[in-house]
């Protein structure tokens, strides 16, 4: 095994670790944020370091800090203390380990090898991933049992009547899927939609199963337990459901596991039906034989698209009032500078590509490195999502959960394989 391969294979694995934690960060302040907006209030902008307040991201720090030296509290009325424990740890395992399989570029070819760019490069795909976060629910069942409480034990049991409910469209919206990409392998399905349909239309899988995505991301939304399906957490009903018991880094870890499912989901929609890491009409081949224009063009417009960023950050990062030495006007002068600092070496770089590099090995590395910031946009976007449907829909009544999952989901679903097979079946 060469220092390349060593090297490749503790980037994957890293990408696969790192990505879904440094997301929680950011995912709660697009909670906060998000929820500000939604609300027509301030967001987190308070909580600073020396006067630099992150645009609310050193909110997170100070949460961290007061969730670490909480002290952590086991009742004295726990009997299976060792289940009560393992819960949490279970819950976040689970979360970061379905996102082994998700790729986030396309396959990448130097020399005469091939670099399959997932955390565990495997064949399983999809099934590996309902296999693993199945074991999710499984920490929130012990979680509510192990705390001996009559309110953690019914949000565990809402848990796991709402993730029978809601796996069983998720899996028939998949098989109508599975249908077309003929394949379980989460990679093959990336490439299949760099296709064009009639040479002009992507073939995402939006494209090709407008019902079923529909079907999946409802499904996504209620095995995550966020909004509007948080039933096993119903604080107006049960009192936080099934981690009321728990406190310090154990319940940071049920705080974790959430957004961290929440992320991975996000990847697996872009995944199966957004195009994962495919850039609209240019496939990897393309971008690699134009990887010079490409460059160029990045170089050009680079510059423009930080111009235009700064300015947004002068005008609206700014007190309310008129002060005197300004603090916010300090912190974008700051702010400012380390952008335009990151961008001049970027430049510099991109420079040295067009001078030195002849394409091969340097060009697939700039492409691979393209579609991974792709995949993580896309990503980005399809958590918001997740946001802007929390603080915009009320939370279901168990009744309304249930009616949804087994009168409409499931029948849509079953719907949506018998169209899909008439239509594959047809087109040969």
């Amino acid at each position: 095994m060469s220092l390349l391969d060593i090297l490749l294979v503790l980037i994957r694995i890293a990408f696969g670790a790192f990505v879904p934690l440094c997301f929680v960060a950011v995912l709660v302040w697009m909670e906060r944020r998000g929820a500000g907006f939604f609300q027509d209030r301030a967001g987190p902008n308070r909580c600073n370091v020396m006067g630099f307040r992150a645009g609310g991201l050193i909110q997170n720090i100070a949460d961290a800090v007061k969730l670490i030296f909480k002290e952590d509290m086991v009742p004295g009325h726990i009997k299976h203390k060792f289940y009560f424990i393992l819960a949490p740890t279970l819950v976040f395992i689970t979360a970061i380990l379905s996102f082994a399989v998700v790729p986030f570029a396309d396959t990448l070819i130097l020399g005469d090898k091939s670099y399959v760019m997932q955390a565990i490069p495997m064949d399983l795909g999809i099934l590996w991933f309902l296999a693993v976060v199945g074991f999710g629910v499984y920490g929130i069942i012990l979680a509510g049992w192990s705390s001996h409480n009559k309110y953690g034990v019914l949000g565990g049991l809402r848990a796991a009547a709402q993730v029978i409910s809601y796996e069983i469209p998720m899996g028939l919206a998949l098989v109508a899927l599975l249908t077309i990409y003929s394949t379980v392998n989460l990679s093959e399905m990336a490439q299949f939609q760099g296709q064009l349909l009639f040479g002009i239309i992507p073939m995402w899988g939006v494209v090709l199963q407008p019902i079923g995505v529909v079907i999946f991301i409802v499904a996504a939304f209620a095995e995550t337990n966020r909004t509007p399906f948080d039933l096993a957490e119903g604080e107006s009903e049960i009192v936080a459901g099934f981690h009321v018991e728990y406190s310090s880094m154990k319940f940071a870890l049920f705080f974790m596991g959430e957004y961290v499912a929440m992320f991975v989901s996000s990847a697996l929609i872009v995944t199966l039906y957004f195009g994962s890491y495919q850039i609209p009409w240019f496939s990897t081949e393309t971008l690699v034989n134009n990887s010079k224009p490409l460059v160029t063009l990045l170089m050009i417009g680079m510059p423009f698209a930080v111009y235009y960023f700064v300015q947004w950050m002068k005008k609206n990062n700014r007190s309310q009032y008129a002060r005197p030495n300004d603090p916010r006007l300090m912190e974008v002068r700051v702010y400012s500078a380390v952008i335009w600092s990151v961008v001049i070496l970027l430049e510099i770089v991109l420079l040295g590509f067009l001078i030195f590099s002849s394409g091969g090995a340097g060009a697939r590395i700039l492409v691979a490195c393209l579609q991974i910031g792709t995949f993580l946009f896309k990503t980005f976007l399809m958590c918001f999502v997740y946001v802007w449907v929390r603080w915009t829909l009320p939370r279901f009544r168990y009744d309304q959960l249930q009616r949804l999952g087994w009168q409409k989901l499931l029948p849509l679903a079953l719907l949506n394989i018998f169209i899909t097979s008439a239509i594959v079946v047809s087109l040969g």
